[in-house]
């Protein structure tokens, strides 16, 4: 997944600032999703002018701040999801971001002043002419705010707390679906209604457009086992994208990406380890097992993801709704051709 966005932000907030909060009135070619590397941090100042003020409510307000939250950005056009968490390390707050395309990054700056949260994420990044200021409170159990988009209108957006999607009691497996049928794509339907590229079915063969459409699954899961058969060319990018918000990356081409970008990545979350050989233009398999947002990942055999925890979408999410069930879907807006021929799922019951 190269197109679209998550946005990796690193606000900075030390702990003298905090301290100074509850007794006042009041950023792989950068970052960790790029480089793999510490993220960067930002200075994130906070504003308050009486140092006799009563000790409590301005630190519990910074605090409703920290957390993960599922955002959804409104535009004329449509909506975005996008995703955030907010959490303290070493006496700084650092942020995450996942918008519209793209990768994680940091962003220039951020700040927590007054019950206000800003963050700006620069024109070069979002294909605007002006650099995009999220300005946005807390209120309840809501964050919301506005944010100039790079249409030129101001959008709305807002964002729920992310649920843990945690299970008490193991899941039981049901029967096996076959979800490709290898004749048709009966049970699919594409993102565009009328693409000038399509997906096609070939000598049993379910085969990527390129730089087209993405593939939706009709049926919606929550938990659930799948096992993919797929065939990645030379220089080609694809996806599966679980629930339709997380995307196991298949490609070819993303050598001199970050780790968390090549084969069997979660994209720009979890890098694949031990990473398997290259083999373009072969076929290969995914078993998939996901319970909450706890993820493993065995490719041709082999466990590159071990029961790891996926923190929030990834770019190009369906939707931000992370408490509901939701499709699976194959990436075939990237360039190349991906096949598969085999897509079975196991549902938990």
């Amino acid at each position: 997944m190269k197109s679209r966005f998550i946005v990796f932000v690193s606000l900075a907030l030390t702990l003298e600032a905090v301290v100074a909060l509850t007794v006042g009135a009041g950023a792989r070619a950068a970052n960790e999703r790029r480089s793999e590397k510490v993220p960067a941090v930002v200075n994130a100042p906070v504003s308050g002018t009486s140092p006799v003020a009563p000790v409590g409510a301005e630190l519990e307000s910074a605090k409703a701040f920290l957390g993960r939250w599922d955002l959804t950005l409104k535009a004329r056009d449509g909506e975005y999801p996008s995703w955030l968490e907010l959490r303290q390390e070493n006496g700084r707050l650092v942020a995450e971001f996942v918008g519209r395309w793209g990768n994680a990054r940091p962003l220039p700056k951020a700040e927590l002043s007054n019950g206000r949260l800003m963050f700006i994420s620069p024109k070069e990044e979002e294909g605007a002419k002006a650099d995009m200021v999220f300005e946005g409170t807390w209120t309840g159990k809501i964050l919301s705010g506005t944010v100039n988009g790079p249409d030129g209108n101001t959008w709305q957006w807002t964002g729920e707390r992310a649920p843990a999607l945690t299970r008490t009691l193991a899941p039981k497996w049901g029967p096996p679906i076959q979800s490709f049928n290898g004749k048709d794509l009966t049970g699919w339907h594409m993102s565009e209604p009328s693409p000038e590229k399509v997906w096609k079915v070939e000598n049993g063969e379910l085969i990527s457009p390129g730089n087209g459409p993405e593939l939706i699954n009709d049926s919606k899961f929550g938990d659930f086992k799948l096992h993919v058969e797929f065939n990645c060319g030379e220089n080609s990018n694809g996806g599966v994208y679980l629930r339709g918000r997380y995307e196991v990356q298949i490609e070819t081409d993303s050598i001199e990406e970050p780790r968390s970008h090549h084969m069997g990545g979660i994209y720009g979350f979890l890098a694949p380890t031990p990473e398997q050989p290259r083999r373009p233009g072969e076929w290969q398999t995914y078993d998939i097992t996901l319970v909450g947002r706890m993820v493993t990942v065995v490719q041709n055999g082999h466990t590159i993801i071990d029961n790891k925890e996926i923190p929030g979408i990834t770019g190009g999410a369906l939707d931000s709704h992370e408490e509901l069930p939701g499709p699976l879907y194959l990436q075939g807006s990237e360039k190349g051709r991906v096949a598969f021929r085999s897509i079975v799922l196991t549902p938990a019951d």
